[in-house]
């Protein structure tokens, strides 16, 4: 990477980092909120935190992805790298930032909520059928963004929500479909969050996902 080219490198991984730190906190918050007003009712507080989540998901793509193409996600940004779309070593600081920022959100929404500031989750999510969802889940939104993006970035915006707010509720595991969020999620123990020992499988099926989707993407890129 040339040196000229580097300060961009950081300006767009710098966006990445705020708005996965936006959509944790989305995803956790909502999720607390939800829980403390349902009144035990799981149905409408996954509800409430499918609502919330597509929304917020809405916003920050129609705001950031002029900016670094508001991947939020390394599945994403893999796949844009594997498909010659961003180079490598600019992808890699597009991860980390996404890690960093997914990390900083589940601080934020914590301290909002006065929680301490970290904690272990300690809901269980594993077996075949959970990490099945997670590979779907995957697949469906990276299909869903390699097909709708030819449309623009107000469409994509759209049918990402969309296919997230739905995903919460056709999946086992109400749709993690992304590393950098599963990895932070489980830092928190509240209605968004998976216990550490869970996370390794759902990573490694979202990661699976990237990989068994691949001949999808490219079809839809043509």
């Amino acid at each position: 990477m040339r040196d000229t080219e580097t300060p961009a490198v950081l300006r767009a991984a710098g966006f990445e980092l705020v708005a996965t730190a936006f959509l944790l906190i989305a995803v956790v918050g909502s999720g607390i909120m939800a829980e403390r007003l349902s009144g035990g009712n799981a149905g409408l507080a996954l509800l409430a935190n499918a609502i919330a989540t597509g929304g917020a998901l809405l916003a920050l793509i129609l705001a950031f992805a002029p900016q670094s193409g508001a991947h939020m996600n390394p599945a994403v940004t893999a796949a844009a790298a594997v498909a010659g779309e961003l180079p490598w070593r600019t992808a890699s600081a597009y991860v980390l930032a996404q890690i960093l920022g997914a990390v900083l959100g589940v601080v934020l929404a914590h301290l909002m909520f006065e929680l301490p500031p970290l904690q272990l989750g300690t809901h269980v999510r594993t077996g075949p059928g959970q990490w099945l969802a997670e590979v779907i889940a995957t697949a469906g939104l990276l299909a869903t963004i390699f097909g709708a993006r030819r449309h623009g970035i107000p469409a994509t915006a759209a049918a990402v929500a969309a296919y997230i707010a739905g995903a919460y509720w056709f999946t086992a595991s109400t749709s993690f479909a992304n590393p950098a969020v599963t990895l932070a999620r489980s830092l928190t123990d509240t209605f968004a969050g998976i216990r550490p020992a869970d996370a390794p499988g759902f990573i490694l099926a979202e990661l699976a996902a990237l990989v068994l989707s691949l001949p999808l993407l490219r079809a839809l890129r043509r």
